[in-house]
């Protein structure tokens, strides 16, 4: 959150109107023609990047304003603090037409990287990417004497490989990977030399030290990104910079990954002897320039694996070590990727990491590229990688689902190994009450990603628990901010804790007799069962109303449809019962958040009506839980949608061409129950406990029982009674339109004149497939298409038989 005064400035910036831009504009122009720009063209330029960049539409200004922006970035003597002004308002400008940068014209390697980023923002219409990798890559092979200034084009280089990676050709990627070993293997061990400065002239400083271990230890070994010291030297920040660009950069210049077209013609045979031959080699000098910098990166991770299980003094630097870590795994399964030579080697290094980090939930985040690698070169290995699965998956979720960027990432880890990580081992669909905390907790920025997993989550056996673990995801983000809060002291809680201002709710969770609902609530396996939850719903009531618990709950109608439109894909009878079952029996058990109910409730009756159009048959099948529903008038108001779907699918669906147990006394009987609730909520009068009856429910039910009248013509005359009723039906006071009125008395009257004709009913309220599919438009030796033929044509006749 920005605080008021910057608040005020971005609103000021917003409304600057174009004419006032260009006041201001020529203003600037006039400071920056001027031979000397001091600090008011400073301020100038930090007022315009400020409205150029606090919009979201692009500000045009005028093009001799342009041209004098360009022009510090090719001066060479121009103030630095004005050039670097001057890239960051064209860059946000950019993409624009008119700019006549050129790298060419770049004088040092700082002057190069403020054209670069301007250039590369302006995308690669004119191949601008192509020109500025090539000129990054001429000044880095360059012997000239390295300034300060020269690991500024690192940067761009990683950006260069990202944006165009077939941009730099050999020519430029050979020499600038003799370097970058340099680089890495090759830096100074020493510390550099504090800079001088200030009025006081500094003392007479003593010889640099060598730079030290992380736990303080001299460092015995060559200079990596985890080695420490006061002062740095130029070669050291090469050194870092170079690391951070390596994994880019032999992703660019190696072989494509393991789906290469060489990558499954090598056997492990010829991994394991290239393997062998690449330890004994001494000669690594006489590879080619991209194998000896595989070969040094090797062993920088090597030493950086190494130097992460050191205890480091300061936290700053434990929290490098983990992320030098991540990276170094990362480098290490490019490797093994691209040449399998280095498999057995980075094998041994990395052996004992699973133990190490298990132990260690600061290091927890290093296990998913662990997991990465031994997914990727197991079964080539011969290593078994489901112990690091089993504990990735077990434990993570569970420990430190309240970790964003460690959600993201997980998931992305499941997103990308589906085809090793799906079906064949079935992890996640055992896993699925684990991962569903991630979502309970994250559901905003996550929800689009679980609905890309879910297909991977659902199977014929876990298609019933994960239905159930949906319903109850905002129960389980209660029971989990819970979990969260009791493992803090009382002094640590936040002021707006709720569980503070609602005690019930932590004693609940303590309370023994509770514990095997929050345990089966909070497990971390599918078990096969189903618990009612329930009881957690009104324990846990007090959290309903806050925000992560409202958040997961907007997300749950979005991922119960992509649930069913998997499910649908491969569910047999049995299951589509049972899925029917469990829809009618949830709509009643939902925990009570604010919009919840509503929003599931029309998921549910939109898929129960895909169900019962898969299998007409659960009309007949599910007709006690049916009658249950519809002879309860409450359940009207509460959930309309549902009710006016299964209102619907018994009248086109409870019939003996759906399925022939379907008898007349089961027809009479859901008659008896559709025609009592039509009478209660029509004549009764509207008040606090009985709202009034939406419109559409009323019409449903008057369709469904002129339709079961149809099949049983014996129920005729007591719908007709009821219809003619009703074509004059005037609700009390409600706030029940007079539209709605209007189109109720006339569907009454509609269905009225319909079953005056007791054939003609039955042949439209419950027609026939051959009626429902029809061939007359293919079929021509039928009678229609004839008689049509026949009446066009006498038609034509008797028009050209009238006078003009």
């Amino acid at each position: 959150m920005f605080s008021a005064g910057a608040e005020s400035l971005l609103h000021q910036a917003r409304e600057i109107q174009d004419g006032e831009l260009q006041k201001f504009c020529s203003r600037l122009s006039q400071l920056l023609g001027a031979e000397d720009m001091g600090p008011e063209a400073v301020d100038a330029l930090q007022r315009l990047f400020l409205i150029v960049s606090a919009t979201k539409y692009p500000r045009r200004l005028e093009k001799s304003c342009v041209d004098l922006l360009q022009a510090p970035l090719h001066s060479p003597a121009g103030p630095e603090q004005v050039q670097v002004l001057c890239a960051a308002i064209l860059r946000e400008m950019s993409p624009y037409d008119s700019l006549s940068l050129s790298c060419e014209r770049a004088h040092d390697a700082r002057q190069l990287s403020l054209l670069a980023s301007v250039l590369l923002a302006q995308g690669d219409r004119r191949q601008e990417v192509s020109s500025v990798g090539q000129r990054v890559c001429k000044v880095l092979e360059s012997r000239q004497p390295e300034g300060p200034s020269l690991r500024h084009l690192l940067p761009v280089l990683a950006k260069v490989i990202s944006l165009a990676p077939g941009s730099l050709q050999e020519e430029h990627t050979g020499p600038l990977s003799k370097r970058l070993l340099e680089w890495l293997r090759h830096a100074s061990v020493q510390q550099g030399l504090p800079r001088s400065g200030g009025f006081f002239p500094a003392p007479r400083a003593r010889q640099p030290g060598p730079v030290t271990e992380v736990d303080g230890a001299v460092a015995t070994d060559f200079f990596t990104v985890l080695s420490t010291g006061q002062h740095y030297t130029e070669d050291q920040w090469l050194n870092m910079q170079a690391f951070s660009v390596l994994r880019a950069w032999l992703l660019h210049g190696g072989p494509e990954g393991p789906a290469g077209p060489n990558a499954d013609n090598r056997s492990e045979l010829e991994g394991s002897m290239l393997s062998v031959l690449s330890a004994a080699s001494t000669a690594s000098h006489l590879l080619p320039p991209q194998e000896r910098l595989r070969e040094v990166a090797f062993e920088y991770c090597q030493r950086l694996i190494e130097q992460s299980s050191r205890r480091a003094l300061r936290k700053g630097d434990a929290d490098l070590q983990r992320a030098c870590l991540v990276e170094a795994v990362l480098v290490l399964d490019l490797l093994c990727r691209q040449d399998p030579c280095f498999l057995y080697r980075t094998l041994a290094c990395l052996r004992e990491l699973p133990g190490r980090l298990g132990t260690d939930p600061a290091c927890v985040r290093a296990l998913l590229p662990l997991a990465q690698f031994f997914l990727n070169h197991g079964e080539a290995a011969a290593v078994d990688s489901e112990a690091i699965q089993e504990q990735l998956f077990t434990r993570v979720p569970a420990q430190l689902f309240h970790s964003p960027v460690l959600a993201l990432e997980f998931v992305q880890f499941c997103q990308d190994n589906l085809h090793l990580l799906g079906r064949a081992t079935g992890i996640l669909s055992r896993s699925f009450p684990n991962l569903l905390k991630f979502l309970a907790w994250n559901s905003p920025p996550l929800t689009s990603e679980f609905v890309a997993l879910l297909p991977a989550l659902v199977d014929a056996g876990s298609a019933v628990e994960l239905l159930h673990a949906l319903l109850d995801l905002p129960c389980l983000t209660a029971a989990l901010d819970l979990q969260l809060r009791t493992s803090l002291a009382p002094s640590e809680r936040p002021l707006w804790d709720t569980s503070l201002r609602n005690p019930s709710c932590l004693e609940a969770l303590r309370d023994p007799q509770f514990q095997g609902l929050f345990q089966y609530l909070l497990r971390t396996k599918a078990c096969g069962s189903v618990e009612r939850l329930s009881p957690l719903h009104q324990l846990l009531q007090p959290m309903a109303g806050c925000a992560r618990v409202v958040q997961c709950a907007e997300a749950v109608p979005t991922l119960l449809q992509a649930f069913f439109s998997v499910v649908t894909q491969f569910a047999d009878g049995a299951l589509t019962s049972q899925l029917a079952l469990l829809l009618l029996e949830r709509s009643d058990s939902l925990y009570a958040v604010p919009g919840f109910e509503a929003g599931v409730h029309r998921v549910l009756s939109s898929q129960f009506l895909v169900l019962c159009q898969r299998k007409p048959s659960l009309v007949v099948e599910q007709a006690r839980a049916l009658l249950e529903l519809v002879g309860h008038v409450g359940s009207v108001c509460s959930k309309a949608s549902l009710v006016t779907s299964v209102v619907w699918a018994i009248g086109e669906y409870l019939s003996v061409t759906c399925d022939r147990r379907c008898t007349v006394e089961q027809i009479n009987r859901f008659f008896e129950a559709l025609e009592a609730l039509l009478f209660e909520v029509t004549q009764s009068r509207p008040s606090a406990t009985l709202p009034a009856c939406p419109p559409q429910v009323i019409t449903a039910l008057m369709t469904t029982l002129t339709k079961l009248a149809s099949r049983s013509q014996d129920l005729i005359p007591r719908v007709s009674l009821f219809l003619s009723k009703l074509r004059t039906w005037a609700p009390g006071p409600s706030p029940v339109h007079s539209e709605d009125v209007a189109a109720v008395r006339t569907r009454a009257t509609e269905l009225l004149n319909l079953l005056r004709m007791p054939s003609v009913a039955q042949f439209v309220l419950t027609p026939s497939a051959a009626v429902c599919n029809p061939r007359y438009h293919r079929d021509t030796h039928t009678a229609l298409p004839l008689a049509l033929r026949t009446a066009s044509r006498l038609v034509e006749q008797e028009a050209g038989l009238l006078p003009a």
